[in-house]
């Protein structure tokens, strides 16, 4: 076991602080710890200064001066996303973002993994941080399937060998599952899986291999699907089925 740092608080009962903020749906733990790194967090009106501080029953958390609800249930949604919006909470150039579309008796909530600007498609969204970084591991072992329409000269053999894995300017991309469902001319719509999900992946591999991508459209998380979910569209996951499909810990 490793021993605290000669700072750190007297060990007590409770909840670390970072992964109570994430349930609440501040943020995912990764931006909450940041969030105490800036000495944007207070417990029981005293700011907190380090990570290993634990909230228990009956404290008052702040952030930015504003008292954090405790959390509630773990929830998951599913959610249309149209093009043209940013997976954000707050854009720096001023670009509409998701949070702002949704309806306004949502709690507050984090998404899990994003989706570019002008990606679509089903994207999770939970009131629960600490649920939502856990679904984006790898580990985790769930697929994100696409439609991807692409512009250029599609070769079945290249996008078999996807599979593999490969590597893009330094990149290592992991296995990915590819086909061919449709070809017009030029233009084709494939089916496309992946494990990681890393910053425009689908994008820069397709360019990879001398296509264009034209539109992206995120069809499955894991167990969960777009289905029918019109554009803007949300839908809550009953709570049966959110306790069947996650994952053990």
């Amino acid at each position: 076991m490793t021993e605290a740092g000669p700072d750190a608080p007297p060990p007590r009962e409770g909840e670390r602080i970072a992964k109570w903020l994430a349930r609440a749906g501040v943020a995912s733990r990764r931006d909450a710890e940041r969030l105490l790194t800036e000495g944007r967090v207070s417990l029981n009106n005293a700011r907190v200064e380090h990570p290993a501080t634990f909230v228990s029953p009956g404290d008052i958390v702040q952030v930015n001066g504003t008292v954090i609800d405790n959390p509630e249930r773990t929830r998951l949604w599913r959610y249309h996303k149209p093009d043209g919006l940013m997976t954000t909470h707050k854009d720096p150039k001023g670009r509409p973002t998701v949070f702002e579309k949704l309806p306004a008796d949502l709690p507050r909530v984090v998404s899990v993994g994003r989706l570019d600007l002008t990606s679509e498609g089903l994207l999770l969204l939970t009131n629960d941080g600490a649920l939502a970084r856990r679904l984006e591991l790898p580990s985790t072992g769930w697929l994100r399937r696409y439609r991807v329409r692409v512009h250029g000269d599609v070769s079945e053999a290249a996008l078999k060998n996807l599979a593999r894995g490969l590597v893009i300017d330094g990149v290592r991309y992991g296995p990915i599952e590819a086909g061919l469902d449709s070809r017009k001319g030029s233009n084709a719509w494939l089916t496309v899986s992946i494990h990681e999900g890393k910053n425009r992946e689908i994008r820069r591999v397709m360019a990879s291999l001398g296509l264009g991508t034209t539109r992206l459209i995120r069809i499955a998380y894991g167990p969960f699907q777009l289905g029918n979910l019109e554009r803007g569209a949300i839908a809550e996951v009953p709570p049966r089925v959110l306790r069947d499909q996650l994952p053990a810990t």
